[in-house]
């Protein structure tokens, strides 16, 4: 059966230790988080401070600001909306909106799930661990929120219909969904396996194929005229923004497991 026990070989990507803190701030948060875990655990500590890193994506989204900035205005960065969609009318043909449909579905509310729940199904039972199956609950989370926050907050609308290929989508544009959860869950996905992967050779591969699969989730998303190009680029910001809190989180419940083992002795098994 999966346990929550983690694996020290966890602990690595490469010759990079994820227990190992080099700057002041990293230092700070394994302190705070030492104290958290003190009081409440190390799981509920996780908990607390996935839950509380919210605010900090919050603050972290300056960036997408400034781009709705500009969309409002119709300026900078939004000026290159309708020239990009104007390009994607003319590279359209039937047998690629066929073949760009079948792959964005990939990423929409039924297809995402699938291929989320497959991967960490797939992890959870060959490591015998939860940590996939968790890490990939707090992550979707939080992406599907800030989607849904976002379009409610927002509520610009998508580009005109005559534009769009079929079936048309009629939930607000600003950000895109799918290059949002695309980005965390691909590269959550790719986080978890370059852990247990040996040859740099093959940790380079996994993150090309996941930083490959988010871009051009994304900008399927502006081929088929379901959304401007600064609804894509917005979805990105936020996702990665996200995805550094999870993995940043799930570091320091490494530290802290790596601390706890080695004050228990060499001979306990973490």
């Amino acid at each position: 059966m999966p346990h929550l026990d983690h694996d020290p070989r966890d602990e690595r990507v490469g010759a990079w230790d994820l227990t190992v803190w080099r700057t002041r701030t990293g230092r700070l948060l394994v302190a705070v988080t030492s104290r958290l875990s003190a009081v409440l655990g190390p799981h509920l500590a996780l908990l607390a401070l996935l839950v509380g890193s919210g605010l900090l994506v919050t603050l972290l989204t300056g960036a997408s600001a400034e781009i709705y900035e500009e969309v409002d205005e119709g300026e900078g960065v939004a000026g290159l909306d309708r020239p990009v969609l104007d390009a994607a009318l003319r590279l359209r043909s039937p047998a690629a909106d066929t073949a760009v449909t079948w792959f964005t579905d990939l990423g929409g509310t039924l297809g995402m799930p699938i291929l989320a729940t497959l991967a960490v199904l797939a992890m959870t039972l060959a490591w015998r661990q939860w940590t996939p199956a968790l890490l990939m609950l707090a992550a979707t989370t939080g992406s599907v929120a800030m989607t849904v926050v976002g379009k409610s907050v927002v509520g610009r609308a998508r580009p005109p219909l005559v534009d769009a290929v079929p079936p048309y989508e009629t939930s607000g544009s600003f950000p895109s969904g799918h290059a949002l959860n695309s980005v965390v869950v691909a590269g959550l996905i790719a986080y978890l396996l370059v852990r247990r992967q040996h040859r740099a050779w093959v940790r380079a591969t996994t993150l090309t194929t996941a930083a490959t699969f988010a871009f051009l989730m994304g900008m399927s998303r502006v081929y088929l005229g379901h959304h401007w190009l600064t609804d894509v680029l917005v979805a990105w910001t936020l996702g990665l923004a996200w995805l550094t809190v999870v993995v940043v989180v799930h570091r320091l419940l490494l530290t802290l497991h790596r601390r706890k083992r080695l004050d228990r002795g060499p001979s306990v098994r973490a």
